[in-house]
């Protein structure tokens, strides 16, 4: 809408969106189950709320699609990182993914194995870092650049600190397919193959209607964001959590970002 800002409808209207956008910031507050409060602020132009999204906490099955959410084995570790050789990432095969103070130390590539609900530790184990949700204030804002909505964090996040899920609508490779048609016709980019298997990739994540705020952050060849997939509760190996963690430190202000593209990766975003 094409206003004059210094006139009286452009005031009442920037008046209304503003009055939607609170109550959106509210109802995404109602939903999320992550420990910070989520903001929401446009102070560039009249956007309000986007249509046809659906905030979400966790993966929604797509039609024919459903995730196991009862996994077999769990550790009897009282101390995760102290036995961390026997814990769960041991019998799967793989390294211990945290330090104590639950940064990440792996390699981006390398498959993260948290503890699950038939482990004995408590939630403040050091093998519980994704599924406890995000610890830092982000705010979806418009952007004065033209690059639409993003999000920026409120706080300070530190190199190696875990930050938000991908989640959106789980749906298989064919309908997948159908739907990058469409979205490539319209310029979106919200769905994100999970290839951890290079040989079999079943499923995709679409993020275009049901997600939560990764569906607002951006693209960039110079991220501050990357991409480690997660098991917790789920151990079928073709449904891995997208999980996004600071890439370097990044200042309280800072707009998140992480390359779409992800050449070399495990995991391929868009088809």
């Amino acid at each position: 809408m094409n206003l004059n800002p210094k006139s009286k409808r452009y005031k009442i209207k920037k008046n209304a969106i503003a009055k939607e956008l609170e109550e959106w910031e509210q109802k995404l507050n109602n939903i999320s189950i992550d420990p910070a409060k989520i903001f929401v602020e446009n102070q560039v132009d009249l956007e309000g709320p986007p249509q046809d999204f659906e905030f979400i906490t966790d993966y929604k099955e797509g039609e024919g699609i459903s995730i196991p959410q009862d996994p077999m084995i769990g550790c009897e570790c009282t101390d995760c990182y102290d036995t961390r050789k026997q814990c769960c990432p041991s019998g799967c095969g793989t390294d211990f993914a945290y330090y104590k103070n639950k940064r990440v130390r792996v390699q981006k590539g390398t498959p993260i194995y948290e503890c699950n609900k038939r482990c004995k530790c408590g939630p403040e184990c050091s093998n519980r870092v994704v599924q406890n949700g995000c610890r830092y204030r982000l705010c979806i804002f418009r952007t004065a650049n033209g690059r639409g909505w993003g999000v920026k964090t409120l706080d300070k996040i530190k190199k190696g600190n875990f930050v938000v899920e991908y989640v959106g609508e789980v749906i298989t490779a064919e309908e997948a397919e159908r739907r990058g048609q469409v979205y490539d016709a319209e310029g979106m980019t919200y769905l994100f193959d999970l290839d951890y298997n290079d040989d079999d990739c079943p499923f995709t994540v679409d993020a275009g209607y049901y997600g939560n705020v990764s569906h607002f952050i951006n693209h960039s060849c110079d991220p501050n964001l990357e991409v480690f997939a997660v098991w917790i509760n789920t151990l079928d190996p073709r449904l891995p959590r997208i999980s996004l963690f600071a890439k370097k430190d990044i200042q309280k202000g800072e707009e998140l970002t992480f390359d779409y593209m992800m050449t070399g990766s495990f995991i391929s975003l868009f088809v």
